[in-house]
């Protein structure tokens, strides 16, 4: 998955705005106890943790999404 295709989702997901918030301020479990930005930095795979955003926010992200 291409980094503007990860964006575009999360920004469908959690809208324009809170988009750029989830991913400055929610550390997740799943990436380690790291925020998304703060993985994305360090070089992980967008795929990855795009699963763990679905994983994290399994009620918000939709299926056709997943």
């Amino acid at each position: 998955m291409r980094l503007t295709e990860f964006w575009a989702r999360l920004e469908e997901v959690f809208g324009p705005g809170y988009a750029t918030s989830v991913a400055q301020d929610q550390v997740l479990a799943q990436l380690g106890g790291r925020t998304i930005a703060q993985a994305l930095e360090a070089g992980e795979e967008t795929a990855e943790v795009w699963r763990a955003v679905v994983a994290a926010y399994p009620d918000r992200v939709p299926a056709r999404l997943r």
